[in-house]
């Protein structure tokens, strides 16, 4: 698994602190060199390339993210150069990812800051039971009914705000690569057909289950099955690069041919961390913090491909993957891994 789980960590809290005292298996299998956004028109990589800035864009952007917060103690610092640099990603809008028992603080939280500045909220539901057999980023809800009452607060916090929800990262994916027992799966599979009905209650939520990505789940045609078991056809779409690192085009290509294979669904790409696309050199653990990548394309709903809905930030550009190459746990701000990214960046 790639230390999903981003979360409001103790380090955060350091930050804030800081400021103020200054100033008073998901293994991808990734195996190929990136080669940035190859295949795109040149109109439309332009037009990508520029990004949305955050007065533009669709999606909210957390004024009191890590990033933000690393750029005030930055600047109080006297780091200006970095904190100019940081601003890549904390003038940008990622995904938020509400933690613990009870997600309603974070999701009201988000929910009340996007609707001042008039902008979607982009929300990721990860608590399945058996979350990440039992890797980095285990944990999930203790039992079927506990998630059922947790999705429920979900879904009870959106409201009637525009929302984007990314629906369990790699629940289906791990009843595919046999991570996840074959005694789990009609629970997993029914779970995930009961939050796609749950969250589409709320009348402005697009949900969008996710699918992994094409350096893990090599032929679409196996996510097929348990795509429509789990109610890809009652949702908006899939997701797909999750937390990865796989170029935009290669993304592409697979979605559009696990699409083909669902009857034309639609889908988003996680587009946090992939401007230089995968780790070469075919590492089983090339997902785990790997050296040298780069922010990818800026999120954006303008496309130019009827099919692909949205380029985001899912992953949290800075959050470390887990205790690997250095990295702290998973879901841990990590600022100087963030800087690599944002240093890097093409746009």
């Amino acid at each position: 698994m790639s230390g999903r789980r981003p979360t409001r960590s103790l380090i955060a809290a350091a930050v804030a602190f800081l400021a103020l005292g200054v100033a008073a298996c998901s293994d991808s299998g990734g195996s190929g060199p990136g080669s940035g956004q190859a295949g795109e028109s040149a109109a439309a990589q332009s037009r990508q390339n520029q990004g949305e800035s955050r007065d533009s864009s669709p999606y909210w952007v957390d004024p009191e993210s890590d990033a933000a917060r690393q750029v005030k103690v930055w600047e109080a610092q006297g780091r200006s150069a970095d904190a100019d640099v940081l601003r890549r990603i904390s003038e940008r809008p990622v995904a938020d990812w509400p933690a613990g028992d009870d997600p309603a603080p974070g999701i009201t939280n988000a929910v009340r800051g996007a609707a001042k500045d008039g902008r979607t909220v982009v929300l990721v539901a990860y608590n399945i039971p058996h979350r990440d057999c039992g890797q980095h980023s285990a944990g999930g809800a203790a039992d079927a009914d506990t998630y059922r009452r947790w999705i429920g607060s979900f879904a009870d916090s959106i409201g009637s705000a525009p929302a984007i929800v990314i629906l369990e990262p790699d629940a289906v994916p791990h009843i595919v690569d046999g991570c996840t027992p074959p005694e789990e799966h009609d629970e997993r599979t029914e779970l995930l057909s009961e939050a796609v009905d749950r969250l589409k209650q709320q009348p402005k939520t697009k949900v969008y289950l996710d699918a992994g990505n094409p350096a893990w789940i090599d032929d679409p045609a196996k996510l097929v099955d348990p795509l429509k078991r789990a109610g890809v056809d009652r949702a908006d779409g899939v997701s797909l690069n999750v937390s990865n690192f796989q170029t935009d085009a290669a993304v592409k290509s697979f979605g559009a041919r696990l699409s083909a294979l669902l009857g034309g669904t639609h889908y988003v790409i996680d587009s946090s961390r992939n401007g230089n696309g995968p780790l070469s050199g075919g590492r089983t653990d090339a997902w785990c913090n790997p050296t040298g990548r780069a922010l990818g394309t800026p999120p954006s709903d303008r496309t130019d491909d009827p099919l692909l809905d949205a380029y985001l930030w899912i992953k949290r550009p800075g959050d470390s993957d887990g205790e690997c190459r250095g990295g702290p746990a998973a879901g841990t701000w990590w600022p100087d891994y963030a800087l690599g990214l944002a240093r890097r960046a093409k746009t």
